[in-house]
Order: C-alpha cells, then structure tokens, then sequence
C-alpha cells in the first residue's frame, strides 16, 4: 500500500515538473485552437467563430492530464481599419494540480497582397491551485514546504503574435506568459511560469481532382529549455459544401496522432488519438476532441476583402 501511495505521489510530482517547464497544455489538432495560442488570430476572418477543444492525455494513469479549451472571435470595423477582438478560457487537471487561464485579446489588421497580417495582445489571469487531500501518504512526509491542505494563488498574464493568412497558406508566431509571472501559493510555495515561442505554419497543395487537396502544417513550441514539434500532413475531400479529412501527425521522439475531421456547413469536429512512442507514455493513449462554430460578419456588405481560414477547411 505505501508502494502505491508513493508512486502515486510520484506521478503527480512528475506530472507538476512537466507543467512547470511547459505551462501551456498540447492539443494534437493545434490549428483548430490557434487563438489559445496567439492572440493575432483573434477576428482574422470575417466570422464570428466559437471553438471548444477537449485532451486527456495518457488513458490509464491515475490522475493523467485533462484540459479544456473555450474560445470565441470575431472582427470589428473602427475608423475605416479592420481589428479583432477575441476571449479563450482554458482549464487542466494534472496531476495534483489544476490550471486555470482567462484572456482577452485584441489584434490589428493590415491588408498585405492577397493575405491579411494580424499582430495581436493579450492580457489575462492565471490561476494555479494544488490539492494533495487527493492522495494520503500517512507518515511518509514530514516536509514544511509540502502543503497538507489545498492552496491556490493568481497571476497576471500577457502574451503576443503576429499572424498571416493567405488563401493558399498561413504562417504565425507568438510568445505566451510573455511576462513570465511567478504565482505565490501559499505562504511556502510558488509556481514560475517561463513565457513560450511558438512557430506555426500550413500550405494548400492542390492536386489534378479538384474535389481533393493536401495540407501540411506544423506547430514548433519552445521553452528555449525544451522544444516540441508537431509535423501534420492531412487529406481534403471537398464534396457538395462538405468537408471531409483525415491525416496523421508525428512529433518526433513524442507521439503519432491519428486525425479525422468533417466540415458541415457551419460546423467542424475533428478527433484525434496519440500514440506515444516515449516510454513513459508507451501502450498508453490520448484522445484530442475539437468543435467550431462559424457565420459570417461581413459589414463592408462586399466580399472584396474576405479572408478564409485554412485552418477550419
């Protein structure tokens, strides 16, 4: 029983040590959540976008990780200049932790060729709370500096990016906790946040069927202490305003996710299950769930200036 109770424990403090070098959760279908993060995306097209992602990492380990991700979008016109307007909020259990994020972005737009650039901010809350009354160690701890009973603390957050859309293909960069705030918890612990560089970017390829077309994206993230790099590769089929993919995406020394995803209407989902190639996470497995919602704001009343998301195609 003390065995199982310290690898629990274990665990948990192995799941905190990750957290703590990378604070942002990984969702397999990145371009889906753009605007978690980079705060430029925010009103990049002409739609009122809401899109929901859902990840539990790692199925069959106590208290793996679970994160929920919640935004929504959209442009506005202000002395004859487009901008965008956004707000994510995003919640993950790890371990013993629980994580919490609210922000508000805001992005300026600027007409460059054919594509839009957008550079955004974003200001925010962080709030990270520890609860260890889910595990009972006994007597095995007699440390001060570990807590016995919940204690959480907050945060101020900001983050920035620059984003370009183009109808054949799109590139990002951004840097989040850009601010890198340090959160007291308690009156013996506190949890440091470092700021993340995340690179991104995706091509339209398209093929001699005009019904089919190729898209390889990738998503770099990075610490400047640990970096992780998402390659994706995903097949379109186009039919009758139907949208229909599937794909694979391959992080090197990580994972490989299998993907499928439909766009009907105004509505896409996409699921996704990584397989680990790590040890660690080795015949164990993750699920990645996504939901958008989209509809048109176009208050020109003319499409001269639209813009579509590649990522929701």
């Amino acid at each position: 029983m003390i065995i199982k109770k310290f690898l629990l424990f274990y665990f948990a403090l192995l799941c905190s040590l990750a957290a703590s070098a990378q604070f942002d959760a990984q969702f397999s279908q990145y371009w889906a959540v753009t605007g978690y993060y980079n705060p430029a995306y925010a009103g990049q097209t002409d739609k009122l976008a809401i899109s929901g992602a859902y990840s539990q990492q790692l199925m069959g380990f106590t208290n793996a990780p679970k994160s929920m991700y919640l935004g929504a979008d959209m442009p506005f016109n202000f002395l004859g200049r487009k901008h965008g307007v956004g707000v994510i909020l995003f919640s993950e259990g790890i371990g013993l932790f629980r994580n919490q994020m609210f922000g508000l972005q805001y992005s300026y737009k600027k007409q460059i060729g054919k594509g839009q650039l957008g550079i955004g901010m974003e200001v925010g809350a962080l709030n990270i709370s520890f609860d260890p009354t889910k595990i009972n160690l006994g007597d095995q701890t007699n440390d001060d500096a570990f807590p016995t009973a919940s204690v959480s603390g907050m945060g101020m957050d900001a983050g920035a990016g620059a984003f370009y859309t183009h109808p054949d293909y799109y590139a990002g960069v951004s840097v989040t906790h850009i601010t890198g705030p340090t959160i007291l918890m308690g009156e013996n612990n506190e949890f440091k946040v470092d700021p993340t560089i995340y690179l991104t970017g995706g091509y339209n390829i398209k093929t001699r069927n005009p019904l089919i077309r190729v898209q390889p994206s990738f998503l770099l993230k990075s610490d400047l202490v640990s970096t992780k790099v998402d390659l994706t590769g995903r097949l379109f089929y186009d039919y009758n305003e139907k949208t229909f993919y599937g794909g694979l995406s391959y992080s090197p020394g990580t994972s490989v996710a299998f993907l499928v995803g439909a766009k009907i209407k105004n509505i896409t989902v996409g699921y996704a299950y990584d397989m680990f190639t790590s040890q660690i996470g080795a015949g164990n497995g993750s699920h990645d769930l996504f939901f958008n919602y989209s509809t048109d704001m176009n208050f020109s009343g003319h499409s001269k200036n639209k813009h579509k998301s590649i990522r929701i195609l």
